[in-house]
């Protein structure tokens, strides 16, 4: 099954309490959730293969025998070895290489949680970016790795330790893995793991590494010690995250990318229903019965955000905050906790606001935060950002204003003059908005499509789930040409998935036709699902006697989540 078997060791009876004794478990794996097996196909060199582990959340049993739970840590040790010209990395902060031998020693010397043992091994080289930090990639991306990012991750770590002390992992490298990633980055301690196309989208690559920066103190110093209070690491990062782009690009950068997440949270929430047990803090789950990644929505980032804020509102200034955050990872590093203790240090670092029972507050009660289903009981002030946000909200009333007179006005903005998360809480709010009327969406093309094409994939993705969602045939070649040239699963699914829902589905299968063999089969898979909606199963066919001009397709009866899968890419746009 997903979460194997457990092994039980009867220990002689002979031993003592707290007498020191070894296991040693002698196991093969091949396949499993946690290992990702690439062939040089589906990497962008198209020269060698490529391995890497994802253990989030509970998949890294599937990779060594393990206590898998975050309430566990342990230090670890690994020997690997692999043929000559495959550079092999692990999140660890000891490295050595027997070249003789084509042998790996790594050893992490902090205790860490199961789930951030993490290995990487391919076509890799790396380059120095910073005192603590290098870029790995494949030689092809190398270069543009380093433009991104020479001097930039220092400028993060640094902020960061004024903030909250001192990065306790020795080196911050970053290795860019190819698009069968599948999510958007891993906050591996030593080895943060970014999947390679968000390259190209500038913004959402910064916002992205300084998460993951921001999880070296909330999250693998401190860790949650149940995947039902996720909150404790991503809401913590969230926040730490938004002080750190504070401190680095201003006030009104970090409002900007706020409203954009905060408007996907209410999104995602009229999806799911505001009774939704998932928009909880604390969820509830029942031993065996849920995947715990299946739980990495937006309310885990951005409700627990939402209290995170609230909590540091309280102290009157964000300083103050600060230092208490300072004074608990201290006090925490290297364990696992729940959120009393955190409410509890809280409180008793805060004894003023303990005497005000600000936990008690009607309406705002520290309990309700935690098990209340719905909505954050209190959202940030965003209106430093305005100078941002409110260009987007103008033209967008412009476009969705009836009747449609201002044409000439919105026509006039230049959206390549704008920052990457204006345009996309545009684009998301038509998005939302659609369909749209034929004048408008007819108009919109007129004045931003040719704008668009030459943006980041993250705003090309909106675009097109727009003319898709509108069966704007016009641009509908536009689709295509996209979805020939992605391989990621956050720019496929989403729109595979808008596809499915309207008229489009031929059109869909046609597409996947042509480029399932670029695809890793788990994504492959994943849009066979999607394609199965509504259709009777179709007979399997060999693929192993079929031409690359023949479509082979298998397609099941047994849809998996795929819906709320492709909602959570395309709101949450998951960096773990």
């Amino acid at each position: 099954t997903d979460y194997g078997a457990s092994l039980t060791v009867s220990l002689p009876a002979a031993l003592q309490p707290h007498q020191p004794f070894q296991i040693i478990v002698r196991y093969t794996t091949a396949d499993g959730p946690a290992i990702w097996w690439l062939d040089p196909e589906l990497t962008y060199g198209n020269a060698k293969p490529f391995v890497f582990t994802q253990g989030h959340s509970v998949c890294n049993r599937s990779f060594f025998p393990c206590f898998d739970t975050p309430a566990v840590k342990c230090t670890y040790s690994a020997t690997v070895k692999a043929p000559a010209g495959i550079q092999v990395l692990m999140s660890a902060t000891q490295s050595t290489y027997l070249e003789e031998e084509g042998v790996y020693q790594f050893y992490m010397e902090y205790p860490v949680p199961a789930y951030l043992v993490a290995l990487v091994a391919g076509d890799l080289i790396h380059a120095d970016i910073g005192p603590r930090s290098r870029v790995w990639a494949e030689p092809c991306l190398l270069p543009t790795a380093i433009s991104k990012l020479s001097g930039m991750v220092e400028r993060w770590l640094t902020a960061a330790e004024s903030l909250y002390g001192p990065y306790i992992w020795g080196r911050y490298d970053i290795v860019f893995l190819p698009p069968s990633f599948p999510i958007v980055a891993m906050e591996n301690p030593c080895l943060t793991f970014i999947i390679s196309s968000i390259l190209e989208s500038d913004e959402f690559l910064i916002i992205d590494v300084i998460h993951e920066v921001a999880h070296s103190w909330f999250g693998n110093a401190v860790t949650n010690a149940t995947w039902e209070e996720m909150w404790l690491s991503e809401g913590l990062a969230t926040y730490a995250q938004r002080r750190i782009t504070t401190e680095t690009y201003g006030a009104a950068f970090t409002c900007l990318e706020t409203a954009f997440r905060l408007d996907a949270l209410h999104r995602q929430m009229k999806l799911l229903g505001e009774d939704n047990p998932v928009s909880k803090l604390q969820v509830k789950l029942e031993p065996g019965s849920v995947n715990p990644s299946n739980l990495m929505n937006l309310f885990t980032y951005e409700k627990g955000y939402c209290f995170v804020y609230y909590l540091s509102q309280l102290c009157g200034d964000p300083r103050h905050f600060d230092s208490f955050l300072r004074a608990y990872i201290e006090k925490y590093k290297f364990t696992s906790v729940v959120a009393q203790d955190l409410l509890d240090s809280f409180l008793n670092y805060f004894p003023e606001l303990k005497e005000q029972c600000v936990e008690s507050k009607a309406g705002l009660e520290f309990e309700r935060w935690l098990n209340a289903t719905g909505p954050p009981l209190a959202e940030p002030d965003l209106s430093q950002g305005s100078s941002l946000t409110r260009p987007v909200e103008t033209l967008f009333k412009l476009w969705t204003t009836e009747p449609l007179d201002s044409v000439a006005a919105a026509s006039s903005v230049d959206l390549t003059k704008w920052r990457t998360f204006q345009t996309v809480l545009f684009l998301d709010r038509l998005l939302d908005g659609s369909p749209l009327p034929r004048e408008v969406i007819k108009k919109l093309s007129e004045c931003y499509s040719s704008q668009l094409d030459s943006m980041n994939a993250e705003i090309r993705i909106r675009w097109l789930q727009i003319v898709v969602r509108n069966d704007y045939y016009p641009d509908l070649y536009k689709v295509r040409r996209f979805l020939e040239n992605q391989m990621s699963r956050m720019y496929t699914i989403p729109l595979y998935e808008d596809l499915c829902t309207g008229t489009l589905k031929s059109f869909a299968l046609e597409i996947f036709y042509q480029t399932q063999n670029q695809l890793h089969p788990n994504l492959r898979k994943t849009i066979q699902q999607i394609l199965s909606q509504g259709l009777n199963p179709l007979p399997a066919i060999d693929t192993t006697a079929v031409t690359t001009d023949t479509p082979a397709m298998v397609l099941e009866d047994k849809v998996s989540e795929a819906t709320n899968g492709a909602i959570s890419l395309r709101d949450v746009n998951v960096s773990a």
